[in-house]
């Protein structure tokens, strides 16, 4: 059993993306482009409702998925497919654009609060262009494992102690982990050896390594076969981890393709109508 180190500890830095959101990336920032499978990663949340009001207008995605978890507060959405609905404190969706979509996302406070987290995962050739589709799970059927050492885990896809995540048939095989970690713990996942792996501390402070990571930081681990994350404190971190493509990145804002034919095939699309999935044979 190899257990993990520390490859590299990541420190987001503050962007503006859509119509104005200001948030925190560590993924897909100046010091970490991607970690294969995972294009960016990026934390929201703010008690300025300025912050992030404005929302994600119409935008475009193809050839990636986006997951959103929340941790407070509530997402709008709707789509080209027809699709709407809203996403609330501890619920997570899990879209694959495909070969393309068209949606929307549109925060709002509850209880004066809003937060969470948006991951967006490549997708490998052969599914760049596959219809798109959603996973919206709601808080209640994600599972958690309580263990007599205080610690608690959200199962939101992959296998925690035998307990399977509602997030299922992704080509990467994730695992993603919200995990809550009681003072002097040490929390312990076997994962294959061959996955990217990071952890993002974002409640209080976390001892990997011998060593010590506040919040809000992201961990990247080196290869290895175990994890072991002690508590600094009350701890609460995600803890994501996939097998990589191995593929050629070619991206361009919300479109990552392989090349760049098909970077400059996507935007012919956009502008004559036919990026929506389907519309291309219509």
């Amino acid at each position: 059993m190899k257990i993990r180190s520390i490859e590299k500890i990541i420190n987001p830095v503050g962007v503006t993306e859509g119509a104005g959101v200001k948030l925190i990336r560590s993924i897909a920032s100046p010091e970490l482009d991607h970690l294969d499978p995972f294009l960016l990663f990026d934390h929201f949340g703010s008690d300025n409702p300025d912050d992030y009001m404005p929302g994600f207008p119409m935008h475009p995605h193809r050839g990636i998925e986006t997951v959103t978890y929340m941790l407070s507060g509530k997402v709008n959405h709707k789509d080209s497919l027809s699709n709407s609905g809203s996403i609330t404190a501890g619920d997570v969706q899990w879209m694959t654009s495909g070969g393309g979509i068209m949606h929307e996302e549109m925060p709002e406070p509850v209880d004066g609060k809003m937060a969470g987290f948006q991951l967006w995962v490549n997708l490998p050739a052969k599914q760049k262009m596959s219809e798109p589709r959603y996973q919206e799970i709601l808080s209640d059927l994600i599972p958690e494992v309580i263990d007599n050492n205080g610690i608690k885990v959200r199962v939101i896809a992959g296998v925690y102690q035998s307990v399977t995540g509602p997030v299922t048939d992704i080509q990467i095989k994730p695992s993603y982990l919200d995990v809550t970690i009681s003072p002097d713990a040490t929390f312990s996942f076997d994962l294959p050896g061959n996955h990217s792996a990071f952890a993002y501390v974002f409640e209080g402070e976390a001892l990997i390594d011998n060593q010590k990571v506040g919040s809000p930081k992201m961990v990247i681990f080196s290869d290895g076969d175990q994890i072991q994350i002690k508590s600094g404190g009350s701890t609460r971190l995600l803890l994501i981890s996939g097998e990589p493509i191995n593929e050629p990145i070619a991206r361009y804002g919300p479109f990552v393709m392989n090349t760049q034919e098909e970077i400059r095939k996507a935007l012919m699309d956009l502008r004559s109508g036919t990026f929506v999935w389907g519309a291309q044979s219509k």
